[in-house]
């Protein structure tokens, strides 16, 4: 004895298929970052602003990678990066040279040695600041070997 088939739909058609394929999906996501990338290049936020996340306006600081001689650096421009972690700063003169191995410059601040700091940075060439009287931003790092480590964000000449 043969079992009919009694299912709603015989098997001799396909059901419906999704009209959307792998490369089609891709296809659209490459051209939307694409459109994004190059709308971002012709309407870029207003020169020197930068919205941040809390909605408030923050003033966009200089790189100092077009600048080639500390003669082009100009008194009350703040040079670097302006990252919501920087939030130490100390006024000094910075000087080439390390403490006990830390750092690649000094900050020289007054009160004499033991208030000397420690300086690095990947954001500002410090070396265009040596000798100049400054006010540095930064984030303040652990060490051992000297008094006060500061990862330097943003330095601003003051004289």
């Amino acid at each position: 004895m043969d079992i009919p088939n009694l299912s709603a739909q015989p098997e001799n058609i396909k059901s419906e298929t999704n009209n959307f394929s792998l490369p089609l999906i891709i296809g659209i996501i490459v051209i939307s970052l694409g459109i994004g990338f190059w709308l971002s290049r012709i309407y870029p936020t207003a020169k020197g602003k930068v919205a941040s996340l809390s909605g408030q306006t923050v003033t966009e600081t200089k790189s100092t990678d077009s600048i080639s001689s500390a003669s082009q650096l100009q008194v009350g421009t703040v040079y670097g990066s302006s990252d919501p972690n920087c939030k130490d700063t100390a006024t000094g003169t910075v000087a080439k040279g390390s403490i006990n191995g830390e750092g690649t410059h000094i900050l020289n601040r007054p009160g004499g040695a033991d208030q000397r700091a420690s300086l690095t940075s990947s954001a500002v060439d410090l070396d265009l600041f040596i000798g100049k009287n400054v006010t540095i931003t930064g984030q303040t790092n652990a060490s051992k070997k000297t008094g006060w480590l500061l990862d330097v964000c943003s330095i601003k000449i003051v004289q």
